[in-house]
């Protein structure tokens, strides 16, 4: 990955004085943007965006509806993927700024107490939609340590000279720490080390100037990453196998994949007292040996520190099905059920599930029933049914095409959380 942190000296919390005596250029004078960044008009970042996963009177329904922040699941390392698309920004006239930082901050607040990602697709950014260095000077001011704390990364996607200087610019009021975490991407490519970008909502205009800019270099410039999947074809193999296949490769004799009854059977005897249990990353390169040490057939062993990784490794697991848990058979259903009656609930998902293989019942019921002893346990751990349905929902079900928008995240998360709420209801012998 070719990334460059911006690194200073500043201590973790940047003094007040050195926030508003920030001397701040005037919005004429911001460093030209380079001519291939540009979109092609601005009525082509416009109709980008014209839905919204909120109803029409919300009070951010009028930024919403440009789908300039998403929320995209998890990354390689189980933490949760924001995406802030600049190219779907309006002309500066049409969108209060002051709004959407408030709808990212509310955005956010779902999210911020796991470790979390934040990829910037830098690429429509242009004289027309650029917010003021005020405004942006205000935006870090506004997020506070609540915000900073558990961001893990920014991904600066596609940077150009205008940003590269922005964050000079700012480098007086940028922690050493939270400067660390800001690297630069600069094709898409490299993002797949991250996350996979099929699961991302990327712009179409992001991806053509993505393949603009690599047909521009030479062929050694740009190496497409494999994906952190191995084939499926190698005798041992755990991650990215159909559970059929898995049956065969060591699970249980309810048909359990060895991944699944061997990460859960470790939490429940370690982890169910461990505050915010599936909220924290882990290792990078543990999660590697750890997934290589399953795909190869070696055994795995977690220690009684791991808590945190084997966590990982059950929803990196879940996450890498060639096929989601609740299948694509049920996607439309899922999305659609909250126009289920109340008093049918329970009933109805029975007969949803009813389509599964006994291999995803059996596993689905498995992951439910250990989801619901940690949520017994929340007043210790913190995770109750909608944290871990917040946690647990991208990872149970995402459309064909993988990508997942807060349209459809809202409604899989509300299902995660009925189908544990009515667990006991819903899984009777």
């Amino acid at each position: 990955m070719s990334s460059d942190q911006l690194v200073d000296l500043q201590d973790d919390s940047p003094s007040p004085a050195a926030l508003d005596h920030l001397q701040l250029v005037q919005s004429n004078q911001w460093p030209p943007d380079e001519p291939v960044s540009l979109s092609k008009s601005a009525s082509d970042i416009k109709n980008l965006g014209g839905t919204s996963h909120l109803p029409w009177d919300d009070p951010f329904y009028d930024i919403a509806r440009h789908q300039i922040v998403e929320v995209a699941g998890d990354d390689h390392f189980g933490r949760k993927v924001i995406v802030f698309n600049a190219c779907r920004m309006p002309p500066q006239h049409q969108l209060d700024h002051h709004k959407l930082l408030m709808y990212l901050k509310q955005t956010l607040d779902k999210y911020v107490e796991s470790d979390y990602t934040l990829i910037y697709f830098h690429h429509g950014m242009t004289s027309d939609n650029k917010p003021s260095l005020n405004w942006i000077r205000d935006a870090y001011r506004e997020f506070d340590r609540k915000y900073k704390k558990n961001i893990k990364a920014l991904y600066i996607v596609h940077p150009t000279m205008f940003i590269r200087t922005i964050l000079i610019l700012f480098k007086p009021i940028i922690s050493f720490k939270f400067g660390r975490k800001i690297n630069y991407i600069n094709y898409l490519s490299e993002l797949e080390e991250v996350v996979k970008c099929e699961q991302l909502v990327i712009p179409r205009t992001v991806r053509e100037y993505d393949d603009k800019i690599r047909l521009s270099q030479k062929p050694s410039a740009v190496t497409v990453l494999d994906s952190p999947t191995l084939s499926p074809s190698l005798p041992f193999q755990q991650f990215g196998v159909p559970l059929l296949i898995l049956r065969e490769r060591g699970a249980n004799a309810e048909g359990i994949p060895l991944v699944m009854f061997q990460t859960i059977g470790f939490l429940q005897e370690n982890g169910l007292q461990t505050e915010g249990i599936f909220r924290r990353s882990a290792n990078v390169f543990q999660v590697k040996e750890i997934k290589q040490k399953y795909n190869s057939g070696e055994e795995v062993n977690f220690s009684q520190g791991d808590v945190h990784l084997a966590a990982v490794i059950l929803k990196t697991f879940l996450r890498e099905l060639p096929e989601p848990l609740l299948t694509y058979q049920l996607y439309n259903d899922i999305v659609n059920f909250h126009n289920v009656d109340s008093q049918s609930k329970a009933e109805t998902i029975r007969n949803m599930l009813m389509s599964l293989t006994e291999e995803s019942y059996a596993s689905l019921r498995f992951l439910v029933q250990f989801l619901a002893q940690v949520s017994a346990n929340s007043d210790v751990n913190k995770m109750t049914n909608p944290n871990l349905a917040v946690v647990f929902g991208p990872n149970l079900l995402w459309g064909q095409d993988a990508a997942m928008t807060l349209s459809a995240i809202g409604p899989i998360n509300n299902f995660t959380r009925i189908l544990l709420d009515l667990n006991q209801e819903i899984f009777t012998k």
